[in-house]
């Protein structure tokens, strides 16, 4: 991860990991680079933004957000229903500890994540509670939603639009 001051706007995705009354931080989800905004456009904790930073000026040190294409929150939501009968299918043919992707039909991913019976809960705990990590890939993706849903063993993750 670089930080590297730099004369040059630059258009990505982004997901704000901090943000107050005058200013936020940036992280690009793509390649993690952080960009410290010297003001704060409007934007909240955990929001992804699709947009363009460019340097402050004469130091290029600190960023503004100087135009934003999109910008959503991405609720990350625990579904009681167990996972689907493909995840199923999936899971069945998965060694425990390993975890499977693929890209759903249209837009997103499902990752199938085999784990102990008794750890199950944990293991959606866990993914639900490492929320820049989930939300960089959904932003990644360009979701609107992550869904977890789980049967004892099994943990379904999807990405959907």
């Amino acid at each position: 991860m670089t930080d590297e001051p730099t004369d040059e706007a630059k258009e990505s995705t982004f997901l704000v990991t901090a943000a107050d009354d005058d200013s936020a931080v940036l992280r690009d989800v793509h390649d993690g680079q952080v960009h410290t905004l010297s003001t704060n456009p409007g934007v909240d904790l955990h929001d992804a933004v699709t947009g363009t930073v460019a340097p402050d000026p004469p130091m290029n040190v600190s960023w503004q957000l100087v135009e934003i294409e999109r910008r959503w929150t991405i609720p990350i939501e625990k579904n009681d229903e167990s996972p689907t009968a493909h995840v199923t299918d999936i899971a069945a043919d998965q060694p425990e500890g390993e975890i499977h992707r693929e890209e759903r039909a249209g837009t997103g991913e499902i990752h199938v994540l085999t784990v102990p019976e008794e750890l199950t809960e944990q293991a959606v705990d866990d993914v639900a509670d490492d929320i820049e990590t989930t939300l960089s890939r959904a932003a990644r993706l360009g979701v609107n939603r992550v869904e977890i849903r789980w049967t004892p063993g099994v943990v379904s993750v999807r990405y959907m639009p």
